[in-house]
């Protein structure tokens, strides 16, 4: 391990959880405060940006003071700022960023903006326990983002350095979940609610759901097939246009044991393309001369059941080390953002006060 240590609060608004967390050393979760905005947008079936953000506004001061309370350190204490400025919805970003500009400037600590989806692929080294023995993560890893706006593979060199391989050409995967799980009925958040329902159910029970693979070489995903026919395979043949569309059926057609079949069979398919890929990359990385020591998983989608249990048996296959985020940091939160952080403190590659929110990764 480095022997350069850290105290660093980050902070996280890029979409509907409000979080705050100090981590130490760049390892060592001191503190993992969430506020999730589920209640507020259920009946809407997704996020509304308006709404998401008018509750970064009343949570942030509070998830602030709790994850240094929690930590127990002062804010004196803490060696830098860091907070998520890239990608996620402006008006979310810029709660956390400017609660973060307004914190470094008052404390006279350096800033530093972390783009959140190579923050994911870090959160599979986070520990929660504060004795735990740590050893220096190895590279050159292969990566897998996995969430709602991000499926993609890259080649990690370093805890800062990647390139990506791989990415989606139409929906991610966990947007496909959450319009998989709108089809379904199966309620909100889609990603949770459609893996719980497919655990009841057998993807036997119906006809398989296609996998998407493009070419023979290709390391990019789509969704978009699986999601239109889970579409018509639930609700029949479209008839008319646009807003005037109808369709056959609904899912409250179905019976209990369709439906959960159905998840099961669409749960198979999404992630069965996940691994398939990731199969391939490892194979051309070690054609290449480039065989990862491990894989990294990060990513809303990582707490999906079924993907734990495939990329845990992909690794006795390969005997390879797949590395998973603790469920606590594998939704959106400031752990994985402090962790980062950590390297560029060391780095002494800080930001200014006119750090920009983006929409976009750079990764």
């Amino acid at each position: 391990m480095t022997t350069t240590s850290s105290l660093i609060l980050a902070l996280e608004s890029s979409c509907d959880e409000t979080a705050a967390s100090v981590v130490r050393d760049g390892r060592v979760i001191l503190s993992n405060v969430i506020a999730t905005q589920h209640k507020l947008h259920v009946e809407y079936g997704g996020v509304v940006p308006e709404i998401a953000s008018r509750a970064h506004i009343e949570k942030i001061l509070p998830v602030i003071d709790q994850a240094v309370t929690k930590a127990g350190v002062t804010f004196d204490e803490l060696d830098a700022i860091a907070v998520g400025n890239r990608p996620g919805l402006i008006g979310s970003l810029l709660i956390a960023v400017s609660a973060a500009k307004s914190l470094a400037w008052s404390l006279g600590k350096p800033l530093i903006g972390v783009d959140h989806v190579q923050a994911h692929l870090y959160a599979a080294d986070l520990v929660m326990d504060a004795d735990a023995q740590l050893s220096e993560p190895d590279y050159p890893a292969l990566g897998l983002v996995v969430s709602g706006g991000h499926t993609c593979l890259y080649h990690v060199t370093s805890a800062l350095e990647m390139t990506k391989l791989g990415n989606t050409i139409d929906d991610a995967v966990g947007e496909a979940y959450d319009k998989a799980a709108v089809i379904l009925d199966a309620g909100y958040p889609g990603g949770p609610m459609l893996d719980k329902l497919a655990q009841t159910g057998d993807p036997k029970g119906i006809d398989p759901l296609p996998i998407s693979l493009l070419d023979k070489d290709s390391l990019d995903f789509s969704y978009s097939g699986l999601k239109t026919a889970l579409l018509y395979r639930v609700r029949g043949n479209p008839s008319g246009k646009g807003k005037d569309v109808t369709f056959e059926r609904s899912a409250s057609d179905l019976t209990a044991d369709e439906k959960a079949n159905l998840a099961a069979a669409f749960q198979q398919a999404a992630i069965g393309a996940v691994t398939k890929k990731v199969k391939r990359a490892l194979d051309q990385m070690a054609e290449q001369g480039k065989t990862p020591k491990r894989i990294l998983v990060g990513g809303g989608v990582s707490a999906n059941s079924e993907i734990r249990k495939q990329m845990l048996a992909l690794g006795e296959q390969r005997n390879m080390q797949v590395c998973l985020p603790p469920m606590s940091v594998c939704l959106d939160n400031a752990a994985m953002l402090a962790g980062l952080a950590h390297h560029r403190f060391v780095a002494g590659d800080f930001d200014t006060l006119d750090l920009p929110v983006i929409a976009t990764s750079a990764m």
